[in-house]
């Protein structure tokens, strides 16, 4: 009885200390989502309708860049294809998926276009937002908390993994400083 008690106090004190290591949005969670939940990408090239298109983009609509980030598995160091282009500002979020499940934290990116009901101007770190944005499973709807925002240019890309696989079509989003020259 006395080793069932015990037994019983340690998992209840292990199920609590879980529990305070984690806030709504995951941001005190050691564990990283960021390549599960990149998985789901959707491939949809849809922009936001208030989206200004770039007037002088590092890298032009139709031109190639190397991809020096990995929101996703195989992709640093594969070559984009530029599909879009736009001036934005660009959010990391982290937010639990309108389903429930593990928080994603530092989300890279969503844009101020994909924020219902969006403030005329950009918000500030620790605000609380509803995303419209939908290129990932379960984000649509949900509310992210901001963790940084910037005022830059965002891409849209196409792209082969270079772990292999299907192209990966109109990725959602990528920034100029994620991105460099090809040199020939």
């Amino acid at each position: 009885m006395k080793k069932q008690l015990i037994l019983l106090i340690i998992a209840a004190a292990l199920g609590l200390s879980a529990c305070s290591n984690d806030n709504s949005y995951g941001n005190k969670m050691s564990s990283n989502n960021t390549q599960m939940e990149h998985s789901s990408h959707s491939s949809s090239g849809e922009v936001p309708d208030d989206l200004k298109v770039a007037e002088n983009p590092a890298y032009k609509v139709g031109s190639q860049a190397i991809i020096q980030t990995d929101h996703m598995e195989g992709m640093k160091g594969a070559t984009a294809t530029i599909v879009g282009a736009f001036d934005t500002t660009a959010y990391i979020v982290s937010y639990r998926p309108t389903t429930g499940g593990f928080p994603v934290t530092n989300h890279k990116w969503i844009i101020h276009e994909e924020i219902k009901k969006a403030a005329d101007k950009p918000y500030e770190s620790g605000s609380e937002v509803v995303m419209e944005a939908d290129h990932m499973k379960d984000m649509k709807g949900a509310t992210a908390q901001i963790n940084s925002a910037e005022h830059t240019t965002v891409y849209m890309i196409d792209y082969t993994p270079t772990t292999g696989g299907d192209k990966v079509k109109n990725h959602k989003w990528v920034t100029e400083d994620e991105l460099s020259a090809i040199n020939y």
